[in-house]
């Protein structure tokens, strides 16, 4: 760069907000605290980066013009709707609770400035909410309609806050009971969300980073900065609790050229090696992100994908697998890759309940619900892959009722190898008509095989219904196995109102889907109890993806009165996983049984959540009884 642009630049640059961006961009009246003061300061140009920022969440500047605001840039995104630049003063104040950093706003068109420039900027304070401010998340305090003149380059950089298992609090959040905590002064020293606030549009850095969740098609990743906390045995975080959300994950994106500076491709328990650094975001799918101007190296760990050993003989073995929205559409290479998942590490279940089954158009919505297609290419596919010749059954379901991708009617279904089971098929079941608990010669039996659990309940709106079946194993012909196959509703909501956000600003989220799930487990709760009123010690294997914790209402639900039990709690705790979300390693999918089953031989096949290239994004799980 010239000398000449080296010196203070007389050019003034100003950008205007986009109009598609501007509507979640809210110019809010002035905190209580912004008097006559405030706006003396902002006009005099004597307001400083933490002055700005405050010491709550909500800049008392918002909706105020400021002038000549003093800064260094230390990150510029010039990609995206989104694009401006991060700027930090390099005189702090002494407040731990107050930020030094801020991002100027520029919207499409990409910031005529440098890391290491040292500006005076101007702009409007407001307070922008990713996703909009009824997404629940929290706000990112931005200056907008700026404009700014040079006073020099290569301007030392400010020097990055180390995250730390120190200096990131283990307590999460302040309680205000499910209200927002916008208003509430931060205390960055006692929680981990008031930490990062502390420090959003700061510098930060992570050394030794240890990724707990893989690498996305949308570039980013996300690491822990405290190596102990709830580590799993193979590198993840564990999210044991909704009071333990693990504050020390940290979503990393990339500001470099991605041509010039790729991604890493990187798995769970691999490395971010050196120093990883850069401002500190905040977005809506997963909070606070450090938007990385220089990447640790990446250190492959060699994760390997788990196989499960053979049933015996003796044993029946039930699995259960989220095919992640399978249909005719999908490219082949999944089918070939689900399929040898199934044949080489389940090592070919004699039973399987497979969810989010499309029907045969996939997307497209136009009418169709039948699935035979979808599922004939699976086990055509499971067979090419040296496994069993499985047979299927399913229900259709109404068309545009069971929630999901648009057009796709996703379902349950199971498969099972007729080598090793028989399935009792009988007519009477369809999208709409309940399957009922009937006694015959003693024993009890379904009305319908397969039929659908209570499928006109009030419960089951907008969601998958259960799908009951009748089988026998051949070691056991005389010993009738009832297995339903489950997807509960979504955390997310789909149709219906989603979650808040663990992350957000209203503290602790309310789980506005709870209490679908809570519903739908009271009825498949009584239905286990049906069958178990004619034989207490009947067989059932409820298996699928449930949509919730171990720990949650929904499974206690499930479990009431003994009627149904979680052999996966027989695992070490921390092994109890099949889901990786923002960094956190959970579980969803699971598999319980009645006391009938005795006691079932669990395992949870890892090959697909801690890693980047994934056939689906959930692990599938089986169990292994024998039958008494």
């Amino acid at each position: 760069m010239s000398s000449r642009l080296a010196r203070r630049s007389a050019l003034t640059v100003a950008a205007l907000c986009s109009t598609a961006l501007c509507t979640t961009v809210l110019a809010l009246p002035s905190a209580a605290n912004a008097g006559t003061d405030d706006a003396a300061a902002a006009r005099s140009g004597s307001v400083r980066v933490h002055d700005i920022q405050g010491k709550t969440r909500i800049s008392p500047f918002a909706g105020k013009r400021v002038a000549d605001v003093p800064g260094v840039v230390t990150g510029v995104r010039g990609f995206g709707s989104a694009r401006g630049f991060w700027l930090q003063d390099p005189r702090p104040d002494r407040d731990p609770a107050t930020s030094e950093g801020i991002f100027v706003y520029t919207g499409k068109e990409t910031p005529k400035v440098a890391v290491g420039d040292a500006l005076r900027v101007s702009g409007e304070v407001a307070e922008f909410y990713p996703g909009g401010k009824e997404a629940g998340g929290q706000s990112v305090t931005q200056l907008t309609k700026a404009e700014w003149t040079k006073e020099k380059s290569g301007a030392k950089l400010p020097a990055a806050f180390r995250l730390t298992p120190r200096s990131v609090p283990e307590a999460y959040a302040p309680d205000a009971g499910g209200k927002s905590i916008e208003d509430r002064e931060l205390h960055p020293g006692r929680y981990a969300l008031d930490r990062y606030e502390s420090l959003e549009g700061m510098r930060v850095s992570t050394r030794e980073a240890r990724v707990t969740g893989p690498t996305s098609k949308y570039n980013d990743l996300w690491v822990t900065t405290d190596p102990g906390q709830n580590r799993t045995p193979r590198g993840g975080t564990f999210y044991r609790s909704y009071e333990d959300q693990n504050g020390a994950r940290l979503k990393i994106s990339s500001l470099l050229d991605l041509d010039e500076h790729p991604f890493p491709v990187a798995n769970v328990g691999d490395r971010l090696r050196g120093t990883t650094e850069g401002p500190l975001d905040y977005e809506q799918f997963g909070g606070y992100t450090l938007r990385a101007t220089e990447l640790g190296e990446h250190q492959d760990r060699e994760l390997k994908r788990e196989e499960t050993r053979p049933q015996r003989e003796d044993e029946l073995s039930v699995a259960t697998y989220n095919v992640e929205n399978l249909s005719p559409k999908t490219e082949p290479a999944k089918f070939d890759r689900l399929a040898e998942g199934l044949v080489r590490n389940l090592a070919a279940p004699d039973i399987v309940t497979v969810e989010e089954v499309q029907d045969d158009s996939g997307p497209d919505d136009d009418g169709t619900v039948d699935a035979d297609k979808t599922l004939k290419q699976l086990t055509e596919a499971v067979k090419k892959a040296g496994g069993p010749a499985y047979e299927w059954r399913q229900v259709s379901p109404e068309d545009g009722a069971d929630g999901g991708q648009p057009g796709g009617n996703i379902r349950v279904a199971f498969l099972y190898n007729p080598e090793r089971v028989t399935f009792t098929d009988r007519e009477g079941g369809d999208a709409t008509t309940p399957v009922k608990v009937e006694e015959k010669d003693g024993a009890p039996a379904l009305s319908a095989s397969p039929g659908r659990i209570a499928p006109q309940d009030p419960a089951w709106k907008a969601s998958r219904k259960p799908l009951a079946g009748e089988f026998h194993f051949k070691g056991r012909p005389d010993t009738p196995v009832f297995v339903v196959a489950n997807h509960f509703s979504s955390k997310g909501g789909g149709d219906l109102e989603g979650d808040e956000p663990m992350e957000g600003r209203f503290q602790p989220p309310t789980r506005h889907s709870e209490p679908q799930r809570v519903e739908q487990a009271k009825i498949l709760n009584a239905f286990a109890k049906d069958i178990r009123a004619i034989d207490k010690k009947a067989v059932i294997v409820a298996g699928g993806d449930f949509n919730d914790f171990s720990f949650s209402p929904s499974l206690d639900a499930l479990r009431a009165g003994g009627a149904l039990t979680s052999p996966m709690n027989r695992l070490p705790e921390n092994e109890r996983y099949g889901y990786v979300f923002n960094g956190n390693s959970q579980s969803l999918d699971h598999l319980l049984t009645s006391p009938g089953a005795g006691r079932p031989e669990y395992d949870i096949v890892h090959i697909n959540a801690e890693f980047a290239d994934q056939s689906s994004d959930h692990d599938p799980s089986v169990v292994r009884m024998r039958l008494r």
